[in-house]
């Protein structure tokens, strides 16, 4: 396990850190505490101006910590080797990546072949969050965002059932003498898991799906048998679905494209007024009428159906999900900073399974099967 007080001595490396640009996108790579750590150990940061100043991070903080500021993106990509976002890079700046560059961010390249397309010309070495992985086979950089995506989805979910927001007029926990809202979560992974804790905590009726017995079980002795627990089938899903207040979508095949669970006709069976929030559109999203929206405008109408598909819904909560992210982050930008990249990659499994790109190269298996494009393993990559 990665720890912050391993270090490499001698290894110094140039770390940017640009402005997201992202719509509604206020979350940035690295906050101050990071970027402290990273000076200490001899490296130099350089932070794009106002990066942080929207959840609080202003220049001045970033300087005190020993950060340089920089004028524009430009300067940034510019001037670092490693550049440390928090969503994928937008055109405009796989534009500025090079071959000497390495990126570490989110990239969820299975839905986005122009993105992957334009990151294997780069030429650069994109390291990407969600497919980073630990001892127990879980993804430890995907974890925070998924427990903020979860939380949310409950607030947003119980929101957008509100008469005025073109919702069915149900409040989640009803009242004495009027029922509980419906509330079914696909997928009881660490999203899904804080959707129900949140639901439950509203007193809404929740029932969580998944095909992992065991993990029916542990979520059903974990909740003291306070939910609902179904094993995955389609009936299973049409009959859950179709009777749902709110339907919420937390499933998740690691590096690949989320699986359509929910179809249109089924959509179309579900109640006027009833809300679908897609966890799962970063991955492409769990239901068949799913495109990715923004904060700006986050729902749309299918069948009278409310779907929320914010594709950075995490960002919606930026000064939390900023300071979580990093909490799991950081070990992993100092180990690239401390050894440089491919020494750091190879000295670490978990860190080298989070390789997408690297020279041209697609070095994740489930991102090269989503994308139709063939699969260089990471080893093979980096030797070369």
């Amino acid at each position: 396990m990665l720890s912050l007080l391993d270090h490499e001595k001698g290894h110094q490396m140039r770390i940017g850190v640009p402005k997201e640009i992202k719509n509604n996108e206020n979350r940035v790579g690295l906050t101050p505490a990071s970027v402290s750590e990273l000076v200490r150990r001899g490296h130099s940061v350089l932070v794009e101006t106002n990066a942080g100043r929207a959840i609080g991070f202003d220049d001045e903080t970033y300087r005190k910590v020993g950060a340089t500021i920089a004028a524009s993106a430009e300067d940034v990509f510019a001037g670092a080797e490693m550049i440390v976002k928090v969503k994928e890079p937008q055109p405009q700046e796989i534009k500025r990546l090079t071959p000497r560059h390495t990126l570490f961010t989110y990239l969820h390249l299975a839905p986005d072949p122009a993105q992957a397309e334009a990151l294997a010309k780069s030429g650069c070495t994109a390291i990407a969050y969600e497919t980073v992985t630990d001892d127990a086979g879980r993804l430890p950089l995907l974890a925070p965002m998924s427990e903020v995506a979860g939380r949310m989805a409950v607030q947003v979910g119980a929101h957008w059932l509100e008469k005025p927001q073109q919702g069915a007029g149900v409040l989640l926990g009803g009242v004495a003498g009027v029922g509980r809202a419906k509330v079914v979560v696909l997928g009881g992974g660490i999203s899904g898991t804080n959707a129900a804790r949140m639901a439950l905590g509203l007193e809404a009726h929740v029932t969580v799906i998944d095909k992992s017995v065991p993990r029916l079980r542990e979520l059903d002795l974990g909740f003291a048998g306070k939910l609902q627990t179904i094993y995955a089938t389609q009936e299973a899903i049409e009959e859950e679905v179709a009777a749902a207040d709110l339907v919420i979508g937390a499933v998740l095949v690691p590096g690949a494209s989320a699986p359509k669970l929910v179809s249109r006709k089924l959509i179309e069976r579900m109640r006027p007024g009833s809300v679908v929030v897609d966890i799962s559109i970063d991955q492409g999203g769990c239901f068949e009428t799913s495109k990715a929206t923004t904060h700006e405008n986050p729902t749309y109408l299918v069948a009278d159906v409310v779907h929320y598909c914010v594709a950075n819904m995490p960002g919606g909560v930026p000064r939390t999900s900023t300071l979580a992210l990093n909490n799991a982050t950081l070990p992993f930008a100092l180990a690239l900073a401390d050894k440089g990249t491919l020494p750091a990659l190879l000295a670490d499994r978990h860190l080298l399974a989070g390789l997408n790109v690297h020279r041209g190269k697609v070095t994740h298996p489930a991102v090269a099967e989503a994308l139709a494009v063939s699969f260089t393993p990471p080893q093979t990559a980096l030797a070369a």
